[in-house]
């Protein structure tokens, strides 16, 4: 059998992802304060990258400050310069002045001695551990029994509940099961109570023994009937206990007073900071949109790069011209990706707050249903670039601030002629009618499903159990209170 072998051409397109691409696209996804700080390591990298400012821009301030004002001096000032003179002279002498030994640096030098260290002045939070191992050295321990604490403390999470089972670690430490378990209470016992428990009711126990007000019934209650008092089956433990039913409500509200996660009054998470990519302010009756450039450096390209690259042109081998050309493109493709994301960032919000003029002037019940495609389309820009766009965006309003990504919601309740709402929307009012039930008489599902579809809303039943979860609800069986 012969096999024919032939040669062909074939012509096809394929997108390059080239490095600047790359970094055009992670641009858009970093948020202000992580795009600040992109910037200042490509200055440091990229000797051809400077921010713009100087005596020339100086004086053409106090220039402006002279004349008569314009209309074009409200026109929004570019973010960055492509071009500007550069005084090499200037700068070698400021530079050469600078490095030596003068009066004037000699005072600020003996100054910034005086100031106090920035670390001295931003202290470091104890972790959970260490603030127990703090409080521990305060007793007298021996070295078993150390070895055992240190068990402990190292196997306790956040929320302060121990992870592993303290009969392991007893059996890790050597120790007799009677000193462990004392070891143990002296640990509970420590600030913040009831770290070291291993389930709640050992947490809730270990906070009542030292309460300043010591009630042995809640401590029977916690210990025998906190299943019955989560369910409120106030009726079932005073039958038990032999005590009335007021006493059985008022005592249950001691453990208010009482922090089933104790680790997270130290082991607080981590704080972080938000930066507003975008400010939304009133103006005339409308809300309009002003992006955030507080921090980001005017850019321009060095005057003595760009000489050194005309001085070179006729010397294609010499490598430092070639590279002096590779940091200038790269300059320059930094400067254009963030002035498009800049712009990307205003396009987006104008039409998200063009959408939602409603929900800026009456509040978040007037939210609309609106996804992704809505604002592509709008701008003439594809999904995913929108969808780059808006995450980790924040948007300072009247109202508060709030992620970009809050803006979309799809429309729920439109079935069968039904009216279309954004999902948030939908969770406020059913997070409303469960406020407003009778808690002899709380509402199921199903119930709320009847409720909301007198409002014309056409919702499944494991729709609103789906966000009654996610408001950390409980179901009607647990929130109906027994007399």
């Amino acid at each position: 059998m012969a096999i024919k072998i032939s040669q062909g051409l074939k012509q096809s397109q394929n997108l390059a992802m080239t490095p600047q691409l790359q970094q055009a696209i992670k641009l858009l996804t970093l948020t202000h304060l992580e795009m600040t700080n992109v910037i200042a390591e490509e200055m440091v990298e990229n000797p051809m990258l400077e921010e713009a400012g100087g005596e020339s821009d100086v004086e053409t301030q106090a220039e402006n400050e002279n004349r008569e004002a314009t209309s074009d001096d409200f026109s929004e000032a570019p973010l960055m310069k492509d071009k500007d003179d550069f005084d090499w002279d200037s700068y070698a002498d400021s530079f050469n002045s600078n490095s030596s030994t003068s009066p004037s640096t000699a005072n600020s030098s003996s100054d910034s001695d005086d100031m106090p260290n920035y670390e001295n002045i931003i202290s470091k939070g104890m972790t959970l551990a260490e603030h127990l191992e703090w409080q521990l050295k305060m007793e007298t321990l021996s070295e078993s029994d150390w070895k055992l604490a240190n068990l402990i403390i190292g196997n306790i999470n956040d929320d302060g509940y121990l992870e592993v089972n303290f009969e392991d670690l007893i059996a890790e430490s050597g120790l007799k099961r009677e000193d462990a378990f004392d070891i143990l209470e002296i640990i509970q016992r420590l600030d913040p109570v009831g770290c070291g428990a291993s389930n709640l009711q050992e947490c809730l126990l270990a906070q009542a023994r030292i309460a300043e007000e010591r009630s042995p019934l809640l401590e029977k209650i916690i210990r025998d009937h906190l299943e019955d008092l989560q369910s409120k089956s106030f009726e079932k433990i005073s039958k038990a206990l032999a005590v009335s039913i007021e006493q059985v409500k008022k005592t249950s509200l001691l453990l208010q007073n009482f922090h089933p996660k104790p680790g997270r009054l130290v082991a607080t998470p981590d704080t972080h900071y938000i930066l507003p990519d975008i400010y939304v302010v009133e103006a005339g009756g409308e809300f309009v949109v002003q992006v955030n450039d507080e921090g980001i450096p005017r850019l321009k390209i060095s005057k003595l790069y760009q000489e050194m690259i005309k001085k070179g042109a006729g010397h294609k081998t010499d490598e430092a011209s070639e590279f002096v050309k590779d940091k200038l493109r790269a300059a320059e493709w930094l400067i254009k990706s963030i002035q498009n994301r800049q712009k990307t960032i205003e396009k987006v919000s104008k039409a998200i707050v063009s959408k939602q003029q409603d929900f800026f002037k009456k509040g978040p019940k007037y939210l609309k249903p609106m996804v992704l495609k809505d604002v592509a389309n709008e701008i003439g820009m594809h999904e995913s670039t929108v969808s780059r766009v808006t995450t980790n965006k924040y948007m300072h309003t009247p109202l508060g601030t709030f992620e970009l990504k809050y803006f979309f919601n799809t429309g729920i309740g439109g079935k069968d002629g039904g009216v279309d709402i954004a999902s948030e929307v939908l969770k406020l009012k059913i997070k409303a009618i469960f406020e407003g039930e009778n808690t002899q008489k709380p509402f199921s599902d199903q119930k709320v499903v009847e409720i909301l579809a007198r409002e014309n809303l056409t919702v499944a039943r494991r729709t609103v159990t789906k966000y009654r979860e996610m408001l950390g609800i409980e179901p009607s069986s647990k929130r109906k209170e027994k007399n």
